[in-house]
């Protein structure tokens, strides 16, 4: 159950809306904040360990940022 949980989290993320804010060094998605808060902290979460592991872009030089967007 967990397992399908976790795609099911991952699918809502990736089916989500983001913006692309490209810069001079980087590259950040920002995604939309999902339909409930506790996806949304999961998701954050995800984002931020994402984010650790200081990832390029291929073929770029620019560093991979992930968030999501603060609720409205």
């Amino acid at each position: 159950r967990a397992g399908d949980e976790g795609r099911t989290l991952i699918h809502a993320a990736l089916a989500s809306a983001a913006d692309l804010l490209v810069t001079d060094t980087e590259l950040e998605v920002v995604l939309a904040p999902l339909s409930s808060a506790h996806r949304t902290r999961a998701v954050a979460a995800l984002c931020e360990e994402l984010t650790a592991q200081a990832a390029v872009f291929p073929g770029s030089k620019l560093r991979l940022r992930y968030r999501v967007a603060a609720a409205v």
